[in-house]
């Protein structure tokens, strides 16, 4: 027994393993569950015990030397390189060109909006998608049976009905105002959330940026000057503005912004419903209430304010006819965008 030990021993001692196939011959001979070790500790159960305490101690010797075997043989492995790759490997070609990638069309259309308003004064402003009632509604002017506060128009927690999803930046406003002094001049974009069904036209989750100017002597015509740019900018100095009356609870007097359509140059289709005329954005002047809900006076400052999707204007300056196309990931979609960053 002592004898077949120190052969053993021997055995390991001088294996060498250049490749895979032998690494895997000396585990299965010295580590297996059936390898030459193995049986060795197989034999030991029907040896006397006064032989079992002297040959114990080498066994386990044997089964030690064979795991420090196997670890010095993988090292040796990995340190050798492979001869095969490296006569494979021709070191003249040229690299292999990697294939750059896009930047998404919302992200595209956010940063131009940034830029333009950034160019004119206007910082940019962030706030929580998750708030409260008051900073969401109440402090801008909705009364308590507005269709705004109904469930089929925005996501409440339900544990909370006070807390819901934002269902526009102008959150953002509000906070601002409250932690600041004018003037204020500032933009607001943000992913916002709806309770509505998915579809071409709309979905759940969508893009705005809304614009405040809040200062002494702020009129309209700063508001109808500051559009007038931001279009001229976006859509080409041939594009068509025209100001509608409208309602909204947080603005007094409040307008609705039309554009020549993108598509049809005013001609009429289907985008435009053969008007010939494209909704982009909401506007006003501030309304005083909402003005006191901020803590700022309404008798020193007037602001005013104005909001749009960035999908829409997405939509218009590249003709994409489905809202769902944001959001799919397609490749195919992204790909279309790489020289209009």
């Amino acid at each position: 027994m002592i004898e077949k030990v120190k052969d053993i021993l021997n055995d390991i001692a001088g294996f060498k393993a250049s490749t895979q196939q032998e690494l895997e011959e000396f585990r299965l001979k010295f580590i297996s569950k059936k390898s030459v070790v193995s049986d060795l500790f197989n034999e030991l159960k029907n040896i006397p015990n006064e032989q079992k305490r002297e040959l114990g101690p080498k066994l386990n010797a044997v089964k030690q030397a064979a795991q420090d075997k196997f670890k010095a043989l993988i090292d040796g492995l990995n340190d050798t390189p492979s001869s095969s790759s490296s006569d494979q490997l021709d070191l003249t070609l040229p690299p292999a060109e990697s294939e750059p990638g896009s930047a998404h069309p919302l992200s595209i259309v956010r940063a131009k909006i940034i830029e333009i308003f950034e160019r004119i004064g206007f910082n940019v402003s962030d706030g929580p998608e998750i708030d409260d009632d008051f900073h969401n509604f109440t402090a801008l002017n909705f009364p308590e049976n507005h269709p705004a506060r109904e469930m089929q128009d925005t996501f409440f927690i339900e544990r909370n009905p006070d807390i819901l999803l934002r269902t526009h930046t102008s959150n953002v406003q509000v906070r601002l105002m409250k932690n600041n002094n004018p003037p204020l001049r500032s933009i607001m974009p943000g992913r916002v959330f709806r309770n509505e069904a998915i579809s071409a036209r709309a979905h759940c989750v969508f893009h705005q940026v809304e614009g405040l100017y809040v200062d002494e002597n702020v009129s309209f015509a700063d508001l109808k000057q500051t559009v007038y740019h931001f279009v001229k900018e976006m859509f080409g100095k041939d594009t068509q503005l025209r100001f509608r009356p409208s309602y909204f609870p947080f603005t007094e007097p409040s307008a609705e912004i039309d554009i020549s359509c993108q598509i049809c140059k005013g001609d009429g289709c289907q985008l435009c419903k053969y008007t010939g005329w494209v909704e982009i954005a909401g506007s006003g002047m501030v309304d005083p209430n909402v003005l006191s809900n901020c803590g700022i006076d309404p008798e020193k400052y007037t602001g005013f304010a104005f909001g749009m999707g960035i999908e829409r204007i997405t939509q218009l300056k590249y003709r994409v006819n489905d809202l769902r196309l944001y959001t799919e990931n397609d490749v195919r979609f992204l790909k279309q965008f790489r020289t209009a960053q």
